[in-house]
C-alpha cells in the first residue's frame, strides 16, 4: 500500500487526482512544485525503494506521444507510445526502468486529456499510414489502474478512431473493468510472458503464469484482441523445454482467432544501462551466461541468438500464420 504521495500544486485539481484521494485516502500527501525535485535526487538506492515506492502526481507538459523505438513494432507504418505513468508495481530482475531511472518512486501524469489531444493531433497527421500507439513502455499498463483509471479513459478516446491500434502491455490481472465493457477491436491487450520456472524467479511482486493465462483466456472469450509478448526470451540450460511447454499452454486454452500477434526477443539491455541492472540483481543468476555487446545493445551470442529464434519461431509457426509472427529487436 502507498503510504507516501507527493503532489504537484498544479496537479492537485485535475478529476485523476481526486479520484486517487479517494482510492489513498491514509496516505500522507505532501505538496511539491515539480515532481523532478524528488524523482531525480542523484543519491537514491533504488533497491532500497523499491521496499516502499511513495506515488508522485504531476503534470505533463511535453512529449505525450513518441516515435516508438526501431524494431518495437507489429508492422504498422507509424508506430508510436505514450508515457501516462514511470516505474512499475512490479521488481522483475531484467525490467530496463531500474537501469533508466535511479527512483523508484511512481510517477503519474494526470493530465490525461493532454494527451489524448497530442495523439489525435498525431493520428491526423498520418492519416493516410496505418498507426499503433503502445501504452506500456515506461509502466504496465494495468497493474496501476484501480488507482489511476487510465485505461478507462484511454479506452473511451481510441474507439473513436477504429483505423488506429493501440496497445496496452502488462502483466496485470486487474482485468474487471475490461470485462465490464464490450470489446474494441482496436485494442491489443498484449500479455508479457515467461516459462513459469523463470517467471517465478524474476517476476518479482507480478501474478504468475497461470493467473496471467487465465486472464487471457477470459478476455479472449470475451472477444478481446490478445497480444502475446515472448519478450524477454530468457536462456537457460533446458530452455527449449521450457519455452515449448508455454507456448503449448498457451494455444490450448486461447482461441488462436483472438490473438492478434505474438511477438519475440533476446533478453537485451542498452549498453549505458547494463552494469548498472547486473550489479542490482548479481543474485538471480540472470547474467550468469555469457553477454556480448552488438552495436550500443548487451545480449547473449549470436550462436545463442539463432538457435533460440530458430526454435520459438518453428513453434509458432505450428498454431500461427506468419503475419501474426512479430521479431521485436528494441
Amino acid at each position: 500500500m502507498i503510504d507516501t504521495v507527493y503532489f504537484e500544486e498544479d496537479a492537485s485539481n485535475y478529476s485523476a487526482t481526486n479520484q486517487i484521494r479517494l482510492a489513498l485516502p491514509d496516505a500522507n500527501w505532501i505538496p511539491i512544485d515539480r515532481f523532478q525535485e524528488i524523482f531525480n535526487i542523484r543519491t537514491q538506492n533504488f533497491r532500497i525503494q523499491k521496499k516502499n515506492p511513495a506515488l508522485i502526481i504531476a503534470k505533463k507538459h511535453d512529449n505525450f506521444v513518441l516515435p516508438a523505438p526501431s524494431g518495437f513494432g507489429m508492422g504498422s507504418d507509424q508506430n508510436f507510445y505514450f508515457s501516462h505513468m514511470y516505474n512499475c508495481l512490479y521488481d522483475c530482475g531484467y525490467c530496463f526502468l531500474q537501469g533508466m531511472y535511479s527512483s523508484a518512486n511512481y510517477v503519474l501524469f494526470v493530465n490525461y486529456e493532454d494527451f489524448f489531444e497530442a495523439i489525435s493531433e498525431t493520428i491526423h497527421l498520418h492519416k493516410n499510414e496505418t498507426q499503433t500507439y503502445y501504452s506500456g513502455y515506461d509502466c504496465d499498463s494495468l497493474a496501476f489502474d484501480k488507482i489511476s483509471h487510465f485505461s478507462g479513459y484511454m479506452l473511451n478516446f481510441f474507439q473513436n478512431f477504429p483505423e488506429v491500434e493501440v496497445e496496452l502491455r502488462t502483466k496485470s490481472i486487474v482485468i474487471s473493468s475490461l470485462l465490464m465493457r464490450n470489446p474494441i477491436k482496436n485494442c491489443v491487450i498484449a500479455f508479457s510472458l515467461s516459462p513459469d520456472s523463470i517467471a517465478k524467479k524474476l517476476d518479482n511482486k507480478a501474478p504468475s503464469i497461470r493467473r496471467r493465462i487465465k486472464a487471457i483466456k477470459e478476455l479472449s472469450e470475451k472477444g478481446w484482441p490478445i497480444g502475446l509478448r515472448l519478450d524477454p526470451l530468457i536462456y537457460t540450460h533446458d530452455w527449449k523445454l521450457k519455452y515449448s511447454d508455454l507456448i503449448s499452454d498457451l494455444m490450448k486454452q486461447v482461441d488462436l482467432c483472438n490473438i492478434h500477434s505474438v511477438s519475440y526477443g533476446l533478453l537485451r539491455f542498452p549498453k549505458r544501462m547494463y552494469k548498472k541492472i547486473s550489479n542490482l540483481h548479481s543474485e538471480t543468476g540472470l547474467f550468469a551466461f555469457p553477454m556480448e555487446e552488438n552495436k550500443d545493445l548487451i545480449s547473449y551470442s549470436e550462436e545463442i541468438e539463432n538457435d533460440m529464434y530458430s526454435f520459438i519461431q518453428k513453434k509458432l509457426r505450428a498454431y500461427l500464420p506468419e503475419i501474426k509472427i512479430f521479431h521485436c529487436s528494441n
